[in-house]
């Protein structure tokens, strides 16, 4: 995972040569970041691009059912390799995927979102043109997207494309967050000199801390810290983008402190650590952790994301007085200073060497600690659980799998997976988009070619974005699918019910068995008790190892985990709060 996340900031060396073009110029560069496929949906303003991104030898094209499922792939992808790729067409294309560009942008993931736009003659002509609202403006998508991208480049002129072609990239890369580039397509196959040779490998400047700042934010936190009875450490989503794993790691190291992760942050901490306990997530933290991490007398918490779900409704029991928050930039401690301009893993790993060891909130987790009881017995045939479904998911999980957790009540079942040494493990909990998975796990398993993606997925996000199952196939990925079906938005009904959280059921395997239409390797199994899931894990790790499988897993539609039903009714409280007196 560290690894992945440097991609893109090291020169990378160029092999094949550049055609003389903007669309080979583009497709090296895309090369050179680290980019290895990229997800499409044709249409008539990009197919000249596409042809360019074809030819280059380095590249793989994935044509996607839709624009939605193509940005969502490129988001999964950007999520292993660090950085991803999607291109489509222009405004009908560009504003279908800017929902999948929203949410990698709230992931802070780089994701170079290319349109094809219109010939470069029609710009300022007062012309209307197809795509369009039927207006001769074509800045339409531009200012769509300028909310949601970190830059924007459109291409409409070969003199300065280059420049704003890198500067896109180069922006994206710094700031880990989405770039929108608009080439015009009667422009991609045209030779220009500033094509003529390779492009200079990028090369970008490290973000270097200020050491005035750094000192005095690591002295004002080792104070803080060194005076604490039972401090405790917690990570959060922005380690991915600050990079600082492996400085987090050396920090909790040193001090030795109980480590827990924020929900939003499972799969950026080794779990494996003797010092791990856990998620923390306010009344629905993993069994001990809130009562651990809210009774310290310190607790620094590493990269967070505090918003109304990762609180709970606002309801975590953590005071400023004694919070320390380390962002990827600024360290603020307690009630006293924030420091700006203090990079997370600088600090991280200058703090370590000036903490005192501490294992006192790590002694009292171990004194307190119950293991988890086992479900019910059951009897034999009898419906099967979603407790039971996790519990052989755990089982599953080593270091050759990766999960991958849908909106909903997956959020919490797979929450509370132990994740083995080198297990992958992605969800989008901040903006939460249901249909989210299908396209990321099809983006992440093209990137993480050496795991094998477990995905876990409601049948009401499934109905979202279903077709990619397609592209899947194609690509002969050997995912394995629960879809979970439960008849309906599960985790919507513990917020509010209503007849609009009912959904028609579908015969979901027989539609995947119709996707796959006798072409690539697919395998579907459906389940309703123990014993055909033990039958149908057992198939899909053996027989059908190498192939997509596809096993709807049958459960009673109020069969949900007793933290979905804890977390709904604190968001529905804080969703429901009145308006304030005026």
């Amino acid at each position: 995972m560290e690894a992945a996340n440097h991609v893109g900031s090291v020169a990378q060396p160029v092999s094949a040569p550049c055609s003389g073009t903007l669309g080979g110029y583009l497709a090296r560069r895309l090369v050179e970041i680290g980019v290895r496929d990229v997800f499409s949906v044709p249409g008539d303003f990009n197919l000249t691009l596409l042809d360019h991104l074809i030819a280059e030898p380095e590249l793989n094209l994935i044509g996607c059912c839709n624009e939605l499922n193509a940005g969502y792939a490129a988001d999964g992808y950007a999520r292993s390799r660090g950085v991803g790729a999607c291109v489509v067409t222009f405004t009908v294309g560009g504003l279908s995927v800017i929902n999948a560009i929203a949410g990698a942008y709230s992931e802070n993931l780089p994701v170079i979102c290319i349109v094809g736009g219109p010939n470069s003659n029609d710009y300022g002509t007062n012309r209307i043109l197809h795509h369009t609202i039927g207006l001769p403006d074509f800045t339409q998508e531009l200012r769509c997207f300028q909310s949601v991208t970190c830059t924007q480049a459109v291409v409409n002129n070969l003199d300065d494309a280059h420049e704003l072609i890198d500067t896109a990239i180069s922006t994206a890369l710094k700031e880990s967050k989405p770039a929108y580039i608009s080439i015009s397509c009667n422009l991609s196959a045209i030779r220009h000199p500033t094509f003529a040779r390779d492009p200079v490998p990028f090369s970008l400047a490290p973000k270097i801390s200020n050491p005035m700042g750094l000192e005095a934010a690591v002295e004002a936190t080792a104070d803080f810290l060194n005076k604490a009875v039972k401090p405790v450490i917690v990570g959060g989503p922005k380690l991915r983008v600050a990079k600082a794993q492996k400085a987090f790691m050396e920090l909790a190291d040193a001090a030795g402190y109980p480590i827990a992760i924020m929900p939003s942050g499972k799969g950026l901490v080794p779990e494996h650590h003797p010092n791990f306990i856990g998620t923390y997530w306010g009344a629905v933290s993993t069994s001990f952790v809130g009562e651990i991490v809210e009774s310290a007398d310190a607790y620094i918490f590493v990269g967070p994301i505090f918003n109304d779900y990762s609180s709970v409704g606002y309801s975590l029991l953590i005071r400023k007085e004694k919070l320390i928050t380390v962002q990827p930039n600024r360290v603020t401690v307690g009630s006293g200073p924030s420091i700006g301009w203090v990079f997370m893993a600088d600090f991280l790993s200058a703090l370590a060497k000036k903490l005192k060891r501490n294992n006192t909130a790590l002694e009292n987790y171990r004194r307190i600690y119950v293991p988890p009881g086992m479900p019910l017995k059951r009897e034999k045939n009898e419906p099967l659980r979603v407790n039971v479904l996790f519990r052989h998911i755990q089982d599953m999980l080593g270091g050759d799998t990766a999960v991958i957790a849908e909106t909903g009540d997956s959020w919490f079942n797979c929450q509370k997976l132990r994740l083995p040494e080198n297990c992958g493990y992605e969800f989008q909990m901040q903006y939460g988009s249901i249909g989210w998975s299908v396209g990321a796990t099809l983006g992440y398993a093209q990137a993480a070619i050496d795991k094998r993606v477990i995905a876990c997925i409601g049948d009401g996000s499934f109905q979202v974005t279903a077709q990619d199952i397609s592209t899947m196939i194609r690509c002969g990925q050997k995912t394995i699918i629960f879809l979970i079906n439960n008849g309906g938005y599960t985790i919507e009904v513990e917020i509010h019910d209503g007849p609009y959280n009912v959904i028609k059921n579908w015969n979901y395997t027989g539609l995947v068995d119709a996707i796959h239409n006798g072409e690539g390797k697919c395998w579907t199994a459906k389940v309703c008790t123990e014993e055909e899931l033990i039958d149908a894990i057992a198939t899909a790790s053996g027989p059908h190892k190498d192939c997509l499988c596809f096993i709807e897993v049958i459960v009673h539609k109020d069969d949900t985990s007793k933290e979905l039903l804890e977390w709904g009714s604190r968001v529905a409280t804080a969703n429901s709060r009145p308006p304030n007196p005026q």
